[in-house]
């Protein structure tokens, strides 16, 4: 495994994070391949014992019980000091707004209840799940501000934004003195590159960690063409996501299936071989021993510059989907129904 620096914090993260949206009480939960606690355990004991020190985890996961697992595997397992845990905050709800709760207020709740889910004194990376237009970003980053300097938090990150959105909060929290968002969790992969327009730039200028999620785009990268598999066949999520685009997806897919075969690994370490020469620490969902070995063994593969080029070729642009096409003020009413619990939010 290697280890690096997550952007400008004093955060040393492995080049694998593990997502672990598939872990938690499946009544709470809204997919049927989620883990009980004991299988939940073992893939964490494995990623552990392969030198990952990155978990990503979220209070809407499961209702809460992906954090519960997470928190007790990591206490039985490591040592506090040696792993970095990250979760993350949903938007205040219409219920709270209704009742004058503020963005401070709402975080505070927030992070207190995500530390006794995972039974640790603190989170090392507390992310602002999505953008929140109804709660101005001067209330979320001085909200921020108080949970780090109570020593709750170490670092702040961001998922979910336009690129224009985490300049304008980073630029607002350097002019008052608050702590900035040192990464970014957005959708990344060999066949959804719509972060290289403007929020690559922009990472790169500011050495802000990216933590990219839909790392192997719902397993479609891991996979030749027309090969399924139960969570491909049922992820509805998945499906609104690529399906539109799966004719020219599939052109890069069978790429990273040939090129698999020429180097004699799996299609697993390919995909996420490109991604490692791109971000910082690719978020990678384990819900199989194979997933997380898999995505271990790709820190150790280089491609070449050739092999890199004939990857990304056949790509053409793609409209945003899911979350970020949902990122905009008339939306925001819909986005506070995950809040709630009453819809699973996409990784």
């Amino acid at each position: 495994m290697e280890y690096t620096k997550l952007g400008n914090s004093g955060l040393t993260v492995s080049r694998i994070c593990m997502g672990c949206m598939g872990f938690g009480d499946a009544k709470n939960g809204q997919h049927s391949w989620t883990l009980d606690e004991g299988h939940s355990r073992e893939i964490i004991k494995r990623g552990l014992e392969l030198g990952v020190n990155f978990f990503d985890t979220a209070i809407g996961y499961q209702s809460g019980t992906s954090e519960q697992y997470v928190g007790r595997a990591l206490r039985d397992f490591a040592k506090r000091e040696d792993v970095v845990v990250a979760t993350k905050f949903l938007p205040r709800t219409q219920e709270e707004i209704a009742a004058g709760i503020s963005g401070q207020q709402h975080i505070e709740t927030m992070v207190n209840t995500s530390l006794r889910n995972l039974g640790l004194d603190y989170i090392d990376l507390y992310i602002y799940h999505m953008w929140d237009y109804e709660t101005p970003l001067y209330d979320i980053l001085e909200g921020l501000n108080r949970v780090v300097q109570a020593g709750k938090v170490r670092c702040i990150g961001i998922s979910n934004c336009f690129a224009y959105q985490l300049a304008k909060a980073n630029a607002l929290a350097e002019k008052e003195g608050f702590p900035k968002f040192v990464s970014i969790q957005g959708h990344y992969n060999l066949i959804f590159r719509e972060e290289e327009r403007e929020m690559a730039k922009l990472c790169a200028e500011d050495n802000i960690a990216m933590t990219p999620y839909s790392s192997l785009a719902g397993g479609r990268l891991s996979k030749h063409p027309g090969e399924t598999s139960k969570r491909l066949e049922e992820d509805s999520y998945a499906k609104f996501k690529y399906d539109a685009t799966e004719d020219q997806d599939n052109v890069i897919i069978g790429r990273v299936a040939e090129l698999a075969d020429k180097r004699g690994v799996s299609m697993t370490e390919v995909s996420l071989a490109w991604l490692l020469a791109k971000v910082t620490a690719p978020v990678v969902g384990a819900t199989k021993m194979h997933h997380i070995e898999g995505a271990a063994k790709a820190v150790d593969l280089k491609l070449t510059a050739e092999e890199t080029a004939y990857l990304e070729e056949p790509y053409v642009p793609h409209k945003l989907v899911g979350v970020m096409a949902q990122n905009t003020p008339a939306a925001a009413k819909e986005q506070h129904v995950w809040s709630t619990g009453k819809q699973e939010i996409e990784k």
